[in-house]
């Protein structure tokens, strides 16, 4: 290996050892931030977060159990909602990683969809929490409510309900990575539509992950919108390749 190779992967290990450092100073200040504004506005965070919950069983008793149940919590919401703040920058970082591998054309698509990466996320969150949330409450707080009384643990609550939002966020991104990945000819609407079966069953494999349980009713709940997306990413494939065949 000559030296201009050694120097040039010595340069790469600098680089990607600073967006690392870069990303993972931005993941504490919003820790930081984060935490400071769900203590000081914890009547409204947390009545956001059991709303969906308490429209389904409106004397529903939300408790906790153990001493650091609750601090556990706040530190469990602080975490995704950080997440959530940082993914811009941290696709970000990514981005300018990988930007000399990229030609100019190929940069000014992912400049041009960088935005779409928070809208995205931003469309599934919502997704989750008017659309997802209640049918899936309403099923694991009246299922066996003859049976016994639900007194839900507040660290399980909102570990199931942040899990949901979050990875529901994530999923939507995935027509966007599937029309990025086609436009810069990685892959192809062929080929995704070929195999789209074994996305099928993907989908419902991750639906069984993301949800707490795995009944099928909370499980297609999460699938089905999956598979859609998958869809809606060939169609936007197709539409890829088809601008740039016209752009050649």
């Amino acid at each position: 290996m000559s030296d201009d190779t050694k120097l040039t992967f010595m340069g790469h290990l600098r680089e990607l050892r600073s967006c690392l450092l870069r990303t993972v100073i931005a993941l504490i200040v919003a820790l930081l931030v984060c935490f400071g504004v769900t203590y000081y506005f914890k009547d409204f965070v947390f009545g956001i977060l059991t709303k969906p919950a308490l429209e389904q069983v409106p004397e529903l008793p939300i408790i906790f159990t153990e001493v650091t149940e609750m601090m556990a919590t706040y530190i469990k919401v602080t975490l995704y909602t950080a997440l959530a703040l940082v993914l811009p920058f941290v696709i970000y970082q990514i981005v300018m990683f990988i930007r000399p591998a990229l030609t100019r054309r190929e940069r000014g698509y992912l400049y041009l969809l960088l935005p779409s990466v928070f809208i995205l996320f931003t469309a599934g969150a919502v997704f989750a929490y008017f659309i997802l949330l209640p049918p899936a409450f309403n099923f694991l707080l009246t299922f066996g409510g003859d049976i016994a009384e639900p007194m839900i643990k507040v660290g399980n609550y909102v570990s199931v309900l942040t899990r949901l939002i979050f990875w529901i966020g994530m999923c939507f991104e995935i027509p966007l990575v599937m029309f990025f990945l086609t436009k810069i000819g990685v892959v192809r609407a062929e080929w995704l539509a070929k195999y789209r079966r074994f996305a099928y069953v993907l989908a419902f494999i991750l639906g069984a992950i993301i949800t707490p349980t795995f009944d099928p009713v909370n499980q297609s709940l999460v699938a089905v919108p999956i598979v859609f997306l998958y869809e809606l990413g060939i169609l936007l494939s197709k539409l890829a390749r088809r601008k740039k065949a016209e752009l050649a």
